[in-house]
């Protein structure tokens, strides 16, 4: 029974703690929900990802209402959106947060308008909304809601109730509005993910607590190997760059203390690392009060490999150097890749800045807003290689103050052909048109292998499977990489192409990648076949045809 009346600061940053860490004790579960058995699911991973930054960022100080403290959380979603599911929840978090900016507390009726207001600006920031996705299960959850709340205004165990009930029930209907979700046995996995984050909303409204892992309580990601980069940061608040090990933990100590620490941490600084176990742990924090922040390891422990740096005096002498510089240039371009054959590629092409992305790891928006800011050029192009990337480069160039140009690519063959079309002695509207012409002309096929049994129109598909996409959609299956790639390259070779790129991937041998260039000269004698090294994981090939 929820007995909560009105939403304060503290009650509402809980909420968004409680939403993550559901979340992320279920992010396996939604990445599963792919539509496709490819092993690329990535929607959990990156609504988990955004939602993490929005702890992050409501962590970092008190808030004093709670109006503030919904504009941190979205500001801190927004730095953080990975993929389309983040950056749709983003918005509806920012929708969210404007609707009660002026609040000091928040009321059954003001949360249910401020879902509505959240809802109405995920619409707003996709420019083909389709029903049947998160968008459908946020406006039918707010819609219901908002009815409730307008029948009963001061009471939030029934308004939670019906967030709920009418939640799975919409979710449960997604099937029916989409036919792949439906011919795959899923429902919407972006839909499921805000499930699990409202989830977490009611279970923190009655008082209650979900257990997650220290990993998930500090809002760190799965294996990811924190890399601190002084020179990303726009705007340096906390001025010591601040390290240490602690080792011989008190006798009484337990696991959860290090998700404690990192809680303590987030009082006195930002960019917060915390990972160890009982035996040793690292930590990491930008401060103000280093004191602080080493009192807080020592509490646990003994102190090691302390390490103190003023990144402002850092920063200052890296800002002298950068004054004696040349003025800008006129163009810049930014691309998301994934593959130390694709990013070698594009930089030789002229690519000035390389995003670490793709498939299997969107980058955040905050990532392509660091890209973009790094290069000297009155006009910077970004490239963003991946369908579930473009709205997240959108964003980045929303938020940026120089002229940003996005090419929508969906692949980095794409990409690539996009940027040879560039020319330097034209206009930015030329060269955005130019390079859109070139990127759509270039036809693409995927291969990779199936994660689990499914049915794709005619086609019964096995786990294990090796699997041929077309235009995003299982079109050839096999248990043979090599047959795969040729009855494939035969549904996109059309009678006037002339060239056909073989980008083979990490775990493709490049004799094998040879052997299927060969056979594809043999077959297409009038097309120019190039086999390049991609470096890409899980996909074997990226084949592509213009």
């Amino acid at each position: 029974m929820i007995e909560v009346q009105l939403i304060d600061s503290m009650l509402l940053r809980d909420m968004i703690v409680a939403g993550a860490a559901n979340l992320e004790k279920n992010r396996d579960a939604v990445d599963a929900l792919n539509v496709f058995p490819v092993p690329d699911g990535d929607t959990g991973t990156n609504m988990s990802l955004t939602v993490a930054s929005a702890v992050r960022e409501v962590n970092s100080k008190d808030y004093v209402t709670a109006g503030e403290t919904a504009t941190a959380i979205a500001k801190g979603a927004l730095r953080g959106a990975r993929g389309n599911s983040g950056v749709i929840t983003s918005q509806l978090l920012r929708g969210f947060a404007r609707s009660v900016e002026n609040l000091d507390k928040i009321s059954p009726l003001q949360f249910a308008q401020a879902l509505k207001a959240g809802s109405d600006m995920a619409y707003k920031a996709v420019m083909k909304p389709k029903e049947g996705t998160i968008l459908t299960v946020a406006r039918v959850i707010a819609e219901e809601a908002l009815k409730q709340a307008e029948s009963a205004p001061d009471d939030y165990d029934a308004l939670m109730r019906v967030i709920l009930t009418s939640g799975e029930n919409i979710l449960a209907r997604t099937p029916e509005m989409l036919p792949v979700l439906k011919q795959a046995g899923v429902v919407d996995a972006g839909g499921q993910g805000l499930m699990y984050i409202y989830q977490g909303y009611a279970s923190a409204l009655g008082g209650e607590h979900i257990d997650v892992t220290p990993e998930a309580a500090a809002g760190g990601e799965k294996s990811a190997e924190f890399v601190d980069d002084h020179d990303a940061i726009e705007e340096i608040k906390n001025i010591y760059h601040t390290q240490y090990g602690v080792q011989n933990l008190r006798a009484d100590a337990k696991i959860t203390d290090l998700a404690s620490l990192k809680r303590h941490l987030t009082r006195v600084g930002d960019c917060i690392n915390v990972t160890g176990d009982l035996s040793t742990i690292k930590v990491h924090v930008h401060t103000n009060d280093p004191g602080r922040a080493l009192q807080y390891g020592q509490n646990l422990g003994e102190l090691i490999d302390v390490q103190i740096e003023n990144m402002l005096e850092t920063r200052r002498q890296q800002q002298a150097q950068k004054a004696q510089n040349e003025p800008p240039k006129d163009y810049g371009m930014v691309s998301v890749a994934q593959g130390e054959g694709f990013a070698s590629i594009l930089r030789d092409l002229g690519v000035d800045a390389i995003v670490e992305g793709g498939q299997t790891m969107n980058p955040a928006i905050e990532d392509l807003e660091n890209a973009i800011a790094e290069i000297n050029a009155n006009t910077i192009f970004i490239l963003p290689n991946n369908g579930n990337v473009v709205l997240a480069a959108q964003q980045a160039a929303e938020l940026s103050d120089k002229n940003v140009i996005v090419i929508p690519t969906k692949n980095v063959a794409m990409g690539i052909a996009a940027v040879i079309a560039f020319q330097p002695d034209i206009s930015a509207e030329e060269n955005e048109e130019a390079m859109n012409e070139a990127a759509q002309r270039v036809r693409t096929g995927m291969i990779t292998y199936a994660v689990r049994d499914s049915e794709f129109e005619d086609m019964h598909i096995t786990e294990g499977d090796i699997i041929g996409l077309h235009n995003g959609a299982v079109s050839v299956r096999s248990n043979d990489i090599h047959e795969v790639a040729i009855q494939l390259i035969k549904s996109i070779v059309c009678e006037d192409d002339s060239l056909i790129t073989v980008y083979y991937g990490a775990d493709t041998k490049q004799a094998d990648a040879e052997a299927l260039g060969s056979e594809l000269q043999e077959m297409y004698p009038d097309c120019d076949v190039e086999v390049m090294y991609g470096g890409q994981p899980l996909y074997y090939y990226l084949l592509s045809v213009e």
